[in-house]
């Protein structure tokens, strides 16, 4: 799998979800089938997780492997997979402001930006679950 850099915010990105999704690293573990003592170690920023570790995070986190690939570094964000045409996603169809504005922007500040993202989308997620219980 190639590297297109590793966003070394990652463990950041990792820690909020769970927290925002209310599951401690234990439970995570038990799921994922990932050591707390690891967890703990990415999450801190002293270990950058490598693409197998992600896979098994990816579900328990409530996130697409896909999704958290990119996040990572692991997968460009900029390529559309067959995993996206499945969902439904409109390839290529990006507003032209959005990408203007984007396209001055660097890699880092890009990826930045899709981890927001995904962090939005998840935590809008999660209170729609709430607000139905």
């Amino acid at each position: 799998m190639v590297n297109y850099g590793r966003n070394p915010d990652i463990g950041k990105i990792l820690r909020q979800q769970r927290k925002s999704i209310t599951l401690t690293m234990r439970e995570v573990s038990e799921k994922s089938g990932v050591s707390p003592s690891h967890l703990s170690r990415i999450e801190q920023g002293g270990r950058f997780p490598s693409a197998s570790v992600l896979r098994r995070l990816a579900g328990p986190l409530g996130f697409e492997e896909t999704e958290l690939m990119m996040l990572a570094g692991y997968l460009s964000p900029l390529k559309q997979g067959v995993t996206e045409e499945k969902k439904g996603y409109r390839s290529g169809k990006l507003d032209p402001y959005v990408a203007q504005v984007l396209s001055n922007e660097s890699l880092e500040v890009q990826r930045a930006v899709i981890a927001i993202l995904s962090l939005v989308k998840h935590l809008a997620a999660a209170q729609k679950k709430n607000d139905n219980k």
